[in-house]
């Protein structure tokens, strides 16, 4: 399994720990500053509607191996933007959640569907966020 969900921060931890890549929804509203979206000081981690992808197992290898083209531009807290980091903060705003969905449906990736009815409900939020290990 790729993407985990928990229902609480105790599950999470006697899963893994704090070892995982997390897919966030960006809670800012729509005219917030990129700097302060990208802000490390802005972001916080562990939340219950995220999406996980373990770091120390087989799924983090997929993960990299079949969305690493898909989650391609994304923004990095100095403000640069490039492929995925697996160690820092990587924005998507909701104009690149378009994109990333239709390469979702066009290249079927293992689990797509799990992240696209998880993308369906950011359409509420400002973009979304992949934190770091």
């Amino acid at each position: 399994m790729i993407f985990h969900k928990f229902s609480s921060d105790k599950e999470r931890r006697s899963f893994g720990g704090s070892c995982f890549l997390e897919l966030q929804y960006c809670r800012f509203p729509h005219d917030t500053e990129i700097d302060k979206i990208i802000s490390v000081d802005s972001v916080r981690h562990w939340k219950l509607d995220s999406l996980y992808v373990y770091e120390d197992d087989e799924s983090f290898e997929v993960f990299i191996n079949e969305y690493i083209g898909i989650f391609s531009s994304g923004i990095y807290c100095n403000g640069k933007s490039g492929p995925l980091d697996t160690y820092g903060i990587n924005y998507y705003s909701p104009e690149q959640l378009s994109v990333i969905i239709q390469k979702l449906t066009d290249k079927k990736p293992a689990e797509y569907e799990i992240l696209l009815d998880w993308l369906d409900s950011s359409t509420e939020y400002n973009g979304i966020y992949i934190l770091g290990i």
